[in-house]
């Protein structure tokens, strides 16, 4: 099948950057809320929510696909992989925004998987001061088989690294899912966790991994303001193996940053750039 016609479409929408769920999202993370008017780094992820009808659903608790993205029936499960962003200013909590949405790229590949799909969603956020950020989204599209039951080495220690353990938790799991409007049932539902997807037990959020990675390169460059961020998933953090440990090591001018299982087997890393 060919994806070309999908490559350049786009679409946009509007919404609110709303005071309610940064304060959810704040006590969904266990963390103060906001002491100023800005929204922190990925706190985003709250808002440009969709909201199918329930007959609109697919049996993984996704809207079902097609319309803006590309439908592909033999590769019912879709997952969030990664990302880059580049930050200009913070949003303003409570200020009306707009999001222009572009599909840049579709690429098919083999994998030991089987066949996958890779699609590429650049996103441009604005409020009335302007561009706020750009982010690029790379979702990828794989088949119904249960995913993979290799053992990955544990992660080495970094030199002149810091870490943190975070409790991850159902009710965290939950309430994450709630607040950012993510209706997929492998972050709640442990019996089509299991019998669907193969998963051994819930899965943590991708996204929230990376927004607990975003905030603790924040508290290591607390005099700085982030500049870019990018992330990528590894390998699924699975509730039994929680909690997690966030590291950061410095790299050059960048600050290196993963999150790992209690087994120090690496789920997603990512990098950060600050503005001095």
């Amino acid at each position: 099948m060919s994806y070309q016609a999908f490559i350049g479409r786009s679409e946009r929408r509007q919404d609110t950057v709303w005071p309610l769920l940064a304060r959810a999202l704040a006590a969904t993370l266990n963390v103060a809320a906001p002491d100023s008017e800005h929204l922190p780094p990925l706190w985003h992820w709250t808002i440009f929510q969709e909201w199918a009808p329930a007959q609109a659903l697919g049996a993984d608790g996704h809207a079902q696909r097609g319309g803006f993205l590309p439908a592909e029936p033999s590769l019912p499960r879709r997952m969030w992989a990664g990302g880059r962003l580049q930050f200009y200013h913070p949003l303003r909590i409570g200020e009306q925004v707009s999001r222009d949405s572009t599909i840049t790229g579709i690429e098919e590949k083999i994998g030991s998987a089987g066949r996958l799909l890779f699609v590429t969603v650049r996103h441009t956020i604005s409020d009335s001061g302007g561009v706020a950020l750009i982010e690029e989204q790379d979702l990828v599209y794989r088949g119904a088989q249960g995913v993979s039951s290799a053992v990955d080495p544990a992660g080495a220690p970094v030199a002149d690294g810091v870490s943190t353990d975070i409790v991850v938790d159902t009710p965290l799991l939950f309430r994450y899912s709630a607040v950012t409007g993510n209706a997929h049932r492998i972050h709640y539902d442990q019996n089509y966790a299991a019998s669907e997807e193969g998963y051994a037990s819930l899965v943590v959020h991708g996204p929230l991994q990376a927004t607990l990675l975003a905030g603790f390169a924040q508290q290591q460059r607390a005099g700085g303001t982030l500049a870019e961020f990018s992330f990528r998933s590894r390998r699924p953090a699975l509730l039994h193996r929680c909690p997690l440990t966030l590291e950061a090591w410095p790299e050059g001018q960048s600050l290196r940053l993963r999150s790992l299982d209690c087994e120090r087997v690496v789920c997603t890393t990512a990098e950060a750039k600050f503005n001095s």
